[in-house]
């Protein structure tokens, strides 16, 4: 069976859509999210699609599957907010090492199974590392801008137990995604290379994917696109890129310079357009990937998929569209000055 690295030198890759998106389409109700486990739980827990992978399993992995029949390589587990601080919103800080378990599972059951249908088209897992709802660059009180909710040393810990939640349950990747804060970032790094260091396992690989806020062209704690490149490639990572925030037709400026800059892999997941008035998004499944086969065409992609508001449809006209062109090619940057 072919390995990852090999499958990235012959096409460009398609890594899913948006769970969050589908999710909605169940139309789920609190007790939908409890299910018998939490059924007395003392706070409401509508909302936490993390808890599904416990509570509803069925869902999630279907999710997975009409992705992969879509044509994704590449399936995110539904670990979005699967650490204690993030999951401390529901009070349900002592369940993150079990839900990123639960969902490692729900995702390799249903990659596996495609795969045994066609070995020569193998899928993959990537663990879906998030950002969190504490910032270590910026602080949330406006009157005191040296304040800081959590510290560097507590954002590597949450993430050194979703990490080792995510490796027991049987990833393939590790995928530090929406990244608005580097610093974060950073932490997630730092806790992936303790935890294999540690406990003396073989390192998997890291994408590592950013978030432009707006048409500045920046990271919202200020960095341009080329310093969160910079501050990021120590990890020596297999992919970097974009996703979230924009949709395909607002990221291309940034996608084709990242291409530029980046002697890694590199990777885009746009949404489906930008908002409406509501909060939804319109872009239809053939607009994205109509945008999409430029950046393919122009040589700036090794790895595409969508973020919030896209679908299986889109990522299968996103496949469809970009199965016609070469991957990027890697071009040679100067490492050091020296």
């Amino acid at each position: 069976m072919k390995t990852l690295q090999q499958c990235l030198q012959e096409r460009i890759m398609i890594i899913d859509g948006a769970m969050g998106t589908m999710i909605q389409r169940y139309k789920l109700e609190e007790e939908d999210y409890r299910g018998d486990r939490f059924k007395d739980w003392h706070s409401d827990v509508k909302g936490n699609n993390d808890l599904l992978s416990i509570t509803q399993p069925q869902i999630i992995e279907a999710i997975h599957g009409e992705y992969l029949s879509a044509g994704a390589d590449i399936i995110e587990t539904n670990t979005f907010s699967s650490t204690n601080i993030a999951q401390a919103d529901y009070d349900m800080q002592s369940l993150a090492y079990e839900l990123n378990i639960a969902s490692a599972k729900c995702a390799r059951n249903a990659a596996d199974k495609f795969t045994a249908q066609n070995p020569d088209k193998p899928r993959f897992v990537a663990g879906a590392i998030g950002p969190l709802n504490k910032t270590l660059s910026l602080s949330p009180d406006v009157n005191n801008p040296g304040f800081r909710a959590v510290t560097f040393d507590e954002v590597a810990a949450a993430y050194t137990e979703q990490i080792k939640g995510l490796v027991d349950g049987g990833v393939d990747i590790l995928l530090i995604e929406t990244i608005f804060d580097t610093l974060n970032a950073k932490a997630a790094i730092y806790a992936a290379k303790h935890f294999f260091r540690n406990n003396n396992l073989p390192e998997l690989p890291i994408m590592i994917s950013g978030t432009i806020t707006d048409a500045s062209g920046r990271t919202l704690s200020g960095q341009t696109l080329e310093a969160f490149y910079v501050s990021v490639m120590h990890a020596n990572p297999l992919s970097v890129g974009l996703n979230c925030a924009l949709g395909a037709a607002e990221m291309r400026p940034h996608i084709e310079e990242l291409s530029q800059l980046a002697g890694c892999f590199t990777s885009a997941y746009p949404n489906a357009g930008l908002p409406n008035a509501f909060g939804e998004y319109d872009e239809q499944p053939h607009e994205t990937a109509h945008i999409i086969e430029e950046w393919a065409k122009e040589g700036f992609l090794n790895i595409v998929g969508g973020c919030c508001g896209t679908t299986p449809d889109h990522i299968k006209h996103i496949a469809e569209e970009v199965a016609k062109y070469k991957p990027r090619v890697r071009p040679v940057v100067e490492e050091s000055l020296v």
